[in-house]
């Protein structure tokens, strides 16, 4: 049974005006090697054949921008050889690289399938050849072969995990849960047990004991055997074995701090940093704005003295 024919896509990003476009889409892949790469693996040797005519191969040099962060999404990208640097810019201005598609990765499907503008920057990193496949090309593609959405899915869900944890990264860090999560329970317990040996119960509990122990060995309760008479040799034992552990304890919970204040200072810096880079990013915005200013204010005061 012959597969339908697809239709020759109609439009492209203007960024490609710019670009080399290939008159033969067979120059840098065929079928074979179309059906080698993960969405494409489900199609017969001559549905590939088919598809094949309906991409547009292009070539980018290093460096140059393929598509831009808000430019319009009609087609989607294979890489067919180099390696195309995804990126997007946060409101400090500080770059965040989300994912380097490699040769058979896919890139631009999002705004593809949504009518939404590009969410990222795509950069080549070295010159690449992209297979560019329009989306109702895409979308009758998928009709005939709907077990490639699942890789399209996949690939989707993967970039979204990938933009979680980038987020979760960048995020600005609690000391006290990243302090959490670095002890082991030795540490955990030794700092648990120095906070109760400061605590005015532990120094009540031990003035009791010491109290009755004192009391009953002295012989002043009647009908009560002395089994440590004075100088109270086993008392004597047992505070000095105590005092011995709590001062193991405390050197213990002391190391802690400093791992502790470690990563404070740490996360300090990272906040820092990052308020110093925004404060930087509004000066770099306010000097633009007076460029913009100066500008307009020089070609009205052109304007006022020609008219007059």
């Amino acid at each position: 049974m012959k597969s339908e024919s697809f239709k020759k896509p109609q439009v492209f990003c203007h960024r490609h005006q710019n670009s080399f476009m290939l008159k033969n889409p067979m120059t840098f892949f065929n079928e074979t090697w179309l059906n080698q790469t993960p969405l494409f693996k489900f199609l017969e040797p001559n549905e590939a054949k088919e598809l094949l005519k309906n991409f547009e191969n292009m070539s980018f040099a290093e460096g140059e921008t393929i598509f831009d962060f808000g430019d319009s999404g009609n087609c989607l990208y294979l890489v067919v050889s180099g390696h195309v640097e995804l990126s997007i810019r946060d409101h400090t201005g500080q770059k965040i690289i989300l994912k380097v598609a490699e040769p058979g990765e896919i890139f631009g499907e999002l705004s593809l399938l949504d009518h939404g503008p590009r969410t990222a920057t795509a950069i080549a990193l070295e010159t690449s050849q992209l297979a560019c496949l329009g989306r109702e090309d895409l979308i009758h593609f998928l009709k005939q072969k709907p077990e490639a959405s699942i890789h399209l899915l996949s690939a989707l869900g993967n970039q979204i995990r990938q933009t979680n944890n980038l987020v979760r990264a960048r995020v600005a860090k609690n000391a006290n849960e990243e302090i959490a999560g670095e002890l082991g329970w030795t540490q955990k317990m030794a700092d648990r047990i120095t906070e109760l040996a400061g605590s005015m119960s532990f120094l009540l509990a031990n003035l009791i004991i010491f109290l009755v122990w004192i009391v009953v060995n002295l012989g002043l309760i009647p009908k009560l055997i002395p089994f440590d008479p004075y100088p109270f040799g086993l008392l004597t034992t047992g505070v000095s074995l105590e005092a011995i552990f709590l001062s193991i304890v405390v050197l213990l919970s002391q190391n802690l701090q400093a791992t502790k204040d470690r990563v404070r200072a740490d996360i300090e810096y990272e906040v820092n940093l990052k308020a110093e880079m925004e404060i930087g990013y509004l000066h770099e915005k306010v000097d633009q704005m007076n460029a913009v200013l100066l500008k307009k204010l020089d070609q009205i005061e052109k304007n006022r003295k020609g008219n007059s």
